[in-house]
């Protein structure tokens, strides 16, 4: 255990993606951080060596985020390395694409299990491991105003998200704990380009009013916002970062 850690990040999904981006702005503003993931090694621990390479301190610890004795091993895992959790974000997630139909069930599930109850265990071990000043922060989207054929499931889970958000800021009211969302608008990453044709990509590129994909940078600098001490006022909210998409 390093009793030397000023303050420490948990976020999981943490391997590629806006996930990546958020644990290296972390570590940028002087978190060490706990770079989950859930079966990526290699890419998790590309994460760790760029945060190291810039002066910080990582940890990979792979846990799936929707098996309750995975998560609690997460968390152990997490105080045994920096003895200490300060900010968790919950970044992990999954969006198949498939209509609402009876043969979708499949995909629903999955992505039920990944990106709501994944939320629900993550937030419910933060809640019992921050203090007085801890900060939680969960990813949501800004597709669920757009309503899109295919997304259903997708912003099902999403809507389900910010519920959670709001009624977790209530439940800890007193405890001097933050618990707000981030909900980005399309983001050039892996898991928005996989299915999408190029013409699919640009015509959703151009819906928002700034014309563009954001950078999964553009979304850790929210999350950065929120988990520093400029954020501490905000509280139960939902911040779309989306270039004016929704």
């Amino acid at each position: 255990m390093n009793t030397d850690i000023q303050k420490a990040a948990l976020v999981t999904g943490a391997s590629r993606g806006i996930g990546q981006a958020i644990a290296r702005r972390l570590a940028a503003d002087g978190f060490a951080v706990v770079v989950n993931y859930a079966g990526n090694a290699a890419k998790a621990r590309e994460t760790v060596a760029a945060i190291e390479a810039g002066g910080g301190r990582a940890v990979a610890i792979q846990a799936d985020v929707a098996d309750p004795a995975s998560v609690a091993a997460l968390f152990d895992g997490a105080r045994q390395a920096f003895g200490r959790i300060d900010v968790v974000v919950n970044s992990a997630g999954v969006m198949p694409m498939a209509p609402i139909a009876a043969g979708s069930l499949e995909a629903f599930d999955q992505v039920i299990a990944t990106n709501l109850r994944g939320t629900f265990l993550v937030l419910s071990h933060a809640a019992t491991a921050l203090g007085e000043g801890g900060r939680i922060i969960a990813l949501s989207t800004s597709v669920i105003a757009k309503a899109f054929p295919g997304y259903g499931p997708y912003i099902a889970s999403k809507a389900g998200v910010e519920g959670l958000v709001h009624v977790l800021a209530n439940e800890l009211r007193g405890r001097g704990i933050t618990v707000n969302a981030v909900a980005p608008g399309p983001v050039g990453t892996e898991l928005f380009f996989n299915g999408k044709t190029p013409e699919q990509i640009g015509q959703i590129a151009r819906l928002a009013p700034l014309e563009r994909l954001g950078t999964p940078e553009e979304i850790a600098n929210v999350v950065s916002f929120l988990a520093g001490p400029d954020g501490g006022w905000v509280n139960s909210q939902v911040l779309r970062a989306n270039g004016g998409f929704a």
